[in-house]
């Protein structure tokens, strides 16, 4: 949120700290949805980084737990590069809403209708990786 004001000038830090702990978390959840679900293939499509197979993964990971914990953390450094092109989505987004003067009750819709398209889509994606989880332990 510090670099939302920063870049964007537009404060959405909550005096609340119960309401502001909830808003920081989905916020951060989202932009962590956004990575996953739109950054990750769009790297993977430009082939700038290689994965390994998720049939793979499962039975490395329980001989080395150690590559569970390099996961989050490659999971953590994706979070931060969408946070930035978010920021800069945002950027873009505001300088459009002005020229053509979008009322907020627009912003709100579009912001419904994409949350809703992302978290349908984040609930697909976790329901796959159950299932290959509980295949590959077959």
């Amino acid at each position: 949120m510090i670099l939302f004001e920063y870049f964007l000038e537009i404060s959405l830090i909550i005096e609340n700290n119960f309401v502001g702990a909830f808003l920081y978390y989905f916020i951060g959840m989202t932009i962590s949805r956004i990575g996953s679900l739109i950054i990750a293939p769009i790297i993977r499509w430009t082939k700038l980084i290689k994965y390994a197979k998720y049939k793979d993964y499962v039975p490395a990971s329980a001989k080395d737990n150690k590559i569970e914990l390099l996961s989050e953390v490659n999971n953590m450094y994706r979070t931060f590069m969408t946070l930035f092109f978010m920021l800069l989505l945002a950027k873009l987004y505001f300088l459009i809403e002005t020229k053509f003067e979008f009322s907020i009750n627009t912003s709100k819709i579009l912001l419904i209708i994409g949350l809703t398209i992302l978290y349908i889509f984040s609930y697909r994606k976790q329901t796959s990786f159950v299932k290959k989880r509980v295949d590959a332990n077959k």
